[in-house]
């Protein structure tokens, strides 16, 4: 896999000719952020060597290099998902390829449902911690070159990424949530049960990727931050309630414009 790595780094340089800062993978219907990146480079997965066809709704299967608030940024216009029958490795490919061009900032977003009764649609929440119950992308032989064995997952998520967050959004008048973020394998939704079960089990929000990514990012040395956009809450269900994937795609859609300021601003801070 380490001349796979290489092999694809070396392409998507040789397209952009730049050292991106700051990595960011943009999820169900939040691909919006990629029309603010400044002097833009589009590179489709589909010709960068080792990487697989993101087949989701809402993914258009872009990377896009520019400048982002000024900051050299790579940002995946849709991610690839472990229910696409993807292995982990294919999935959390393009993470590593971005350590290779020189990324150590990973910024990753998602659509979840609300399991917190406070949640509504449409609300964003800071990603605080999750709940793995996906398989550990890390299982297999051990590659030194980008990390320890057995990695340290105390503070997945980066405490100064999220307080300057908080401080941004405060700026603008903008209230987010924080919450944990169990991470499924999907594709079914999950039953009112699995919905209870796990925010007994501490979770705030649940969806189907994110997780796999940040752990490879982790064990890289890359600081994350995560936010989730609630598209749907879990936790009340009358007769005419249904989990729908073209409505997650719309209210994920109404949330791009507010997220992608954020994390404009973010990589603005951090730099």
């Amino acid at each position: 896999m380490k001349a796979d790595y290489q092999a694809a780094a070396d392409y998507i340089s040789s397209k952009t000719g730049r050292t991106p800062e700051t990595g960011i993978v943009l999820g169900s219907g939040l691909g919006a952020l990629a029309d603010r990146i400044g002097d833009a480079t589009v590179v489709p997965y589909r010709n960068i060597p080792g990487f697989v066809h993101s087949t989701a709704i809402g993914h258009k299967g872009n990377l896009i290099s520019g400048t982002l608030g000024g900051k050299q940024v790579l940002a995946m216009q849709g991610r690839f998902h472990y229910y696409e029958g993807y292995s982990m490795q294919q999935v959390t490919f393009p993470i590593r390829v971005m350590r290779r061009l020189g990324v150590k900032n990973l910024f990753v977003s998602n659509a979840a449902g609300g399991i917190n009764s406070t949640f509504k649609v449409g609300d964003l929440m800071i990603i605080r911690d999750h709940i793995n119950m996906l398989p550990n992308p890390l299982i297999g032989e051990n590659d030194d070159t980008f990390g320890t064995r057995f990695p340290d997952m105390t503070r997945t998520y980066d405490r100064e990424f999220i307080r300057l967050m908080e401080e941004i959004a405060a700026s603008h008048g903008i209230g987010l949530k924080k919450g944990v973020y169990v991470g499924l394998t999907g594709p079914s939704f999950e039953t009112p049960a699995e919905y209870a079960f796990y925010g007994r089990a501490g979770g705030d929000a649940v969806g189907m990727s994110t997780v796999p990514e940040v752990i490879v990012a982790r064990h890289a040395g890359m600081r994350v931050f995560g936010m989730s956009v609630i598209t749907n809450e879990g936790y009340h269900f009358d007769d005419d309630f249904v989990n729908d994937g073209n409505d997650v795609v719309k209210a994920a859609d109404r949330a791009a414009e507010t997220m992608s300021l954020l994390f404009e601003e973010l990589a603005v801070r951090i730099g």
